[in-house]
């Protein structure tokens, strides 16, 4: 019963995880889908990945969350994993001015890589260390605000806006996703064959204003 208990969503939305080697990646992953911290965690290697399903207006989704490595090396390996995501989380390390600064070239490999509508939100992650502090939170809202991507500082530590940041992506990506499929319906609705209630007008910008008898 517990396989299929597993199985039973309405929705699968495979979000990744992107942003400089050290930054908390795979203990946001953690947090998120165990609920667990670990102070000893080791880079990533290549990709790891892990569910939760959650409930957004009424719809069961399930999270297919990514975490790809941020060393250099793997990069040329990570970047296929961009294929089929529909939200990201780009996270920098407040602590750290430098991943900061490399934010704008994971937004650059990122819009190389994703689909174009890719729902995408910024995190500085370890809040929690306030004290040791570089990037401020209004620079962090400045860059967000220029790139038109959402924002939260987070800590995967004290778990703070780890919930609402997965949250907001996946109510972003829900909303899109009901747009189009409520606009396939109207296109296959108003594409339907004659003879289904779809009134066809013919001739008339010749002035033939004559009301086929079929009409319906």
């Amino acid at each position: 019963m517990a396989y299929r208990v597993d199985h039973e969503y309405d929705y699968l939305f495979k979000i990744v995880l992107i942003g400089d080697s050290g930054v908390g990646k795979s203990n946001i992953l953690s947090r998120f889908t165990r609920n667990e911290f670990c102070l000893e965690s080791k880079s990533t290697i290549g990709v790891e990945f892990a569910t939760r399903t959650v409930q957004v207006e009424g719809k069961t989704v399930k999270a297919q969350i990514w975490d790809t490595a941020g060393q250099e090396r793997y990069r040329a390996i990570t970047s296929a994993y961009y294929r089929g995501a529909v939200g990201a989380l780009l996270v920098y390390d407040i602590t750290k001015r430098q991943t900061f600064d490399n934010v704008q070239r994971w937004l650059r490999e990122l819009r190389d890589h994703a689909d174009s509508n890719i729902v995408l939100m910024m995190a500085g992650n370890k809040s929690d260390l306030n004290h040791l502090r570089s990037v401020s939170e209004e620079d962090g809202h400045a860059l967000a605000e220029k790139e038109g991507l959402s924002f939260l500082e987070t800590s995967a530590l004290e778990a703070t806006n780890i919930e609402k940041a997965f949250q907001t992506i996946l109510n972003e990506i829900y909303h899109i996703v009901s747009k189009k499929a409520l606009a396939a319906q109207e296109a296959a609705a108003s594409a339907s064959i004659p003879g289904q209630g779809t009134t066809i007008n013919v001739g008339d910008e010749s002035g033939n204003t004559k009301t086929a008898c079929c009409s319906t």
